[in-house]
């Protein structure tokens, strides 16, 4: 029987956003103050999933074994390094958090059965890699904060209490919204960046954030004056929103995660086909 077992690691490390071959001037302009010199440090939490086999005593793999091979393929020569530097990967590749994941991969893979590597910059950026050649999944999390009621307008008070409870209740309530987005797409052999980080991060809180934060969706969000404003509806709605602008940076829209308390979430994938092409619209059911 087939089972994926995770191994969580850490380690402290400084990195720099810098082409030599570039002046000063188009390196500050391409990336900002992460290019300063001499570079900044995060504390990165790497994950690194495994598939096989149980043996006879229920395992995967012996956890020990599979904590030295990562201290002594990774951590140890990254920790407290600067990463630049500490591989020659990075100097032909900059080590991007998308990057890291797919070096990290690459040195593990001799050694692991491993089919997924991420790695969080911080709590707000990661990335994954699953050995697919170039391509990588980059991840950001922000969050928002918005009124919403759950109600059919053709249905009575009554009988929308019926499907959602308190949540049809006429002076609507509010969450603190939180929002993943996941992006894919193949990095650049030179920055090893999938997508320009700063240019995905205004997308979002242009398209996104700015118009949702401090709303009641159903009035103030004219899409939603149609369609009920649910988690899921509410992510599609993002999709939407999301998918040309985020083509236009060169990637794809992979996820969308919409966490509306801690109990309840809700996921979309992939681009969405209604904007893409339209003439599909009609097909994706909505509440309205």
């Amino acid at each position: 029987m087939k089972c994926i077992i995770n191994r969580r690691a850490e380690f402290s490390a400084s990195h720099r956003y810098w082409l030599p071959e570039l002046g000063d001037e188009e390196n500050q302009k391409r990336f900002g103050p992460v290019g300063r010199f001499p570079g900044h440090g995060h504390n990165y939490v790497l994950y690194v999933a495994m598939e096989g086999d149980l043996d006879e005593y229920g395992m995967v793999l012996n956890l020990s074994d599979v904590k030295q091979v990562i201290k002594r393929e990774v951590t140890k020569p990254l920790n407290f390094s600067y990463l630049n530097e500490v591989w020659p990967e990075f100097e032909q590749t900059l080590p991007t958090t998308e990057n890291i994941a797919r070096v990290i991969w690459q040195r593990l893979a001799p050694h692991l059965p491993i089919v997924r590597v991420q790695v969080f910059e911080h709590p707000e950026l990661w990335a994954e890699y699953r050995g697919n050649n170039m391509e990588a999944f980059l991840s950001i999390s922000t969050h928002f904060s918005a009124a919403h009621r759950l109600a059919l307008p053709h249905l009575s008070y009554e009988e929308n209490c019926e499907i959602y409870g308190k949540c049809a209740r006429p002076h609507g309530h509010g969450h603190n919204y939180h929002l993943e987005v996941t992006i894919k797409g193949n990095l650049d052999p030179r920055t090893g960046m999938v997508a320009d980080l700063v240019a995905l991060q205004k997308a979002v809180e242009d398209y996104v954030v700015e118009p949702f934060d401090h709303t009641f969706l159903n009035k103030d969000i004219p899409y939603f004056a149609e369609v009920v404003p649910t988690a899921e509806n509410i992510a599609v709605h993002i999709r939407d929103l999301l998918t040309v602008p985020i083509r236009e940076l060169g990637a794809e829209l992979h996820c969308i995660k919409l966490i509306e308390s801690p109990n309840n979430s809700a996921e979309v994938y992939g681009p969405s086909p209604s904007v893409l092409k339209p003439e599909l619209a009609a097909q994706e059911p909505v509440l309205a």
